[in-house]
């Protein structure tokens, strides 16, 4: 029987060293598998910070089309005093122990997977298929004894990496600022306030200052006056 997870771009090679976090031995597997029991789940195994297990499905995980194969999940656990929107990014390898070549079947998609209170569980359906399991000479299940194994790593701040945006901005036809001060002998306040202007889809506004020589500043116009203290101004100085 043709292994289909592969054209789902699922990775499949085997290995001599052994996973880095955890080995699930199953012994007398065709018991297991004739109980009728849907899921078995692992002893909790720590890697990557948190705690996990393998969930094992002996005649495939039926409502996520793994029926012919043997399932494999990856399951998340231990997270109650995790924070309530808690999630956790991984990527990982499962196992399947060849027997007879003393190396490890290894299964990977290399892509990043997001554990959370709504997804806690992710894995391979269809890990291998019943027929490629069950033959002996494949070295999976040797005397009904088989071994599965996991590795976990984490993937940290997936949301405070470095980011650039290049933004091209194609210069406005009207970028010129004219703020008129007429009567300027006579005027007697110290600060003065130009018109809004539009320039692109942003719009300004000039002001001066008089209590330090005279002061020129060009600011973004804000929303509201309370927002006035959040913006950043950018000024240039003159005399004459």
């Amino acid at each position: 029987m043709e292994d289909k997870s592969n054209i789902f771009g699922i990775r499949r090679i085997k290995r001599d060293f052994p996973p880095a976090h955890f080995l699930f031995k199953v012994e007398s597997f065709s018991l297991l598998a004739k109980t009728g029991v849907e899921k078995y789940e692992s002893d909790v195994f720590e890697a990557a910070g948190h705690k996990w297990r393998l969930a094992l499905y002996p005649n495939g995980d039926n409502k996520s089309n793994g029926s012919g194969f043997i399932s494999l999940f990856l399951a998340i656990d231990e997270t109650e005093n995790l924070y309530p929107t808690w999630e956790v990014n991984v990527t990982f390898r499962l196992f399947v122990f060849d027997q007879i070549l003393d190396k490890f079947l290894t299964i990977e998609d290399g892509t990043v997977k997001r554990f959370n209170c709504l997804k806690s569980e992710w894995g391979f359906s269809q890990l291998v298929s019943e027929e490629s399991f069950n033959n002996p000479s494949n070295g999976y299940l040797v005397r009904d004894c088989c071994i599965f194994g996991a590795e976990v790593f984490l993937m940290e701040n997936l949301h405070c990496c470095k980011c650039e945006c290049l933004s091209m901005i194609k210069k406005p036809e009207d970028n010129t600022i004219i703020f008129k001060m007429e009567n300027f002998s006579k005027l007697d306040k110290t600060c003065y306030d130009s018109p809004v202007h539009s320039i692109g889809e942003s719009k300004w506004f000039s002001f001066t200052n008089f209590t330090v020589l005279f002061s020129f500043f060009l600011s973004f116009f804000p929303q509201n006056k309370l927002e006035c203290a959040y913006h950043r101004y950018s000024c240039c100085h003159f005399w004459f």
